[in-house]
């Protein structure tokens, strides 16, 4: 038989659970929607505007990889320039702006969690960016200098290059923000594991198929068929993967005690 008094304290469970989650109408999210997303344009415009101030600076640095092989940029139309400035200040402006726009994605989905939730907003503002810059920089010091050493100076050692402004700047940004959104693993899995969507044990369960998807992953953007030379650019994901499972078995556990104590 249930003991009164246990009823008693999930019922006051119940109810406090509830007054942390406010409803909200559908006009009221979508105000909410606005707002964020005017804010997160006012922010992206203001990182713009300090990139551009240092496009030189910016587009000395993306050159770099390229000339320590001895090597330039050309260009076949007469905009490939002003683009490139208008690209390079774009990504830099956004990854200034993140903070700030992330805070206002925060702020949006805010009012569906609990109010033991609401204290990651720290530590996911802190990883978020903390894990990009990491992913962008394992990829401008490590993988893009090696991928122009094999493609261009090993396999291309036969031939003339002629780098173009446009194709680089795209290969230069495919690895940089392709590793960069890769290093966001273990904030997937955070919010994955808070909304109650997987669990560590789900994870840790099916970790077979997630080593499978990182190789393949690793032999996509990995410029050399060499074997080993793969392996270094799986094992920061696998790393990551792992570091996920920490993650969701920290998160995992409040969103089913809230859950439990609304039932």
């Amino acid at each position: 038989m249930l003991d009164p008094s246990d009823a008693i304290d999930k019922a006051k469970a119940a109810v406090t659970a509830r007054a942390e989650l406010p409803g909200m109408s559908l006009m009221q999210h979508l105000d909410e929607l606005r707002k964020r997303i005017i804010h997160s344009a006012i922010f992206l415009c203001v990182g713009f505007g300090v990139a551009w101030a240092f496009h030189d600076r910016l587009v000395g640095y993306i050159q770099a990889p390229l000339n320590h092989i001895g090597k330039t940029l050309v260009f076949t139309h007469p905009m490939d320039p002003l683009n490139l400035d208008l690209q390079v200040s774009m990504v830099a402006g956004a990854i200034l702006a993140s903070p700030f726009v992330l805070y206002q994605v925060w702020m949006f989905i805010a009012p569906g969690l609990y109010q033991k939730e609401k204290r990651f907003v720290i530590p996911f503002m802190a990883a978020t960016v903390g894990l990009f810059l990491a992913g962008a920089a394992f990829g401008y010091f490590w993988v893009l200098p090696s991928a122009l050493q094999i493609l261009i100076v090993n396999f291309g050692r036969n031939f003339t290059p002629m780098v173009t402004i446009d194709e680089y700047i795209g290969f230069f940004l495919s690895i940089i923000l392709g590793l960069g959104i890769s290093f966001e693993l273990p904030i997937l899995i955070f919010f994955l594991a808070l909304f109650g969507i997987v669990s560590p044990r789900f994870l840790w369960k099916n970790i077979r198929y997630a080593i499978l998807a990182v190789f393949i992953v690793a032999a996509i953007i990995c410029p050399s068929p060499d074997v080993w030379t793969m392996c270094i650019y799986a094992v920061p994901m696998l790393v990551l993967y792992l570091v996920g499972i920490l993650v969701a078995w920290w998160v995992y556990p409040s969103r089913r005690k809230a859950k439990e104590a609304k039932q």
